[in-house]
């Protein structure tokens, strides 16, 4: 398993007239994390792309558990629980500043080949830092 903590503080556009996140930016918040875990990897989102590597997002599951609030500042712990394939999974867990769970949720992101626009297996180069990476 491989985990990351970012945190992130709630803008006001982000929210609707009650002061609470939109929901759609609640996919935005995700991106951030998993651009972030691949940094703290050792390649940046940027660097998979220029050898080749494109990420679509194919699924994306949320759970709201209590909503995050305008100025509040949010921990996203981003987890990648099993070596990627042809996918790779990302679980989230979103805490508030009090240190309630506030958000569960996942996505599926599968790796295109950029020049031939099909599905391929993770690529060496990313699969040997997410093992270097791996703790049990």
């Amino acid at each position: 398993m491989i985990h990351t903590t970012n945190s992130i503080r709630v803008r006001y556009g982000e929210t609707d007239p009650m002061k609470y996140v939109y929901y759609g930016n609640y996919a935005e918040y995700f991106e951030v994390a998993r651009v972030e875990l691949f940094r703290k990897l050792g390649m940046s989102y940027d660097e998979i792309e220029k050898k080749g590597i494109f990420l679509p997002v194919s699924e994306y599951k949320i759970k709201y558990l209590k909503p995050a609030l305008y100025d509040q500042l949010l921990e996203i712990h981003t987890y990648i629980r099993k070596i990627p394939g042809v996918k790779i999974e990302f679980d989230y867990e979103i805490y508030n500043q009090d240190k309630i769970k506030i958000t569960e949720a996942s996505t599926t992101l599968f790796f295109l080949d950029a020049e031939t626009n099909k599905i391929v297996r993770c690529p060496d180069f990313l699969l040997d830092l997410i093992k270097e990476n791996w703790k049990e």
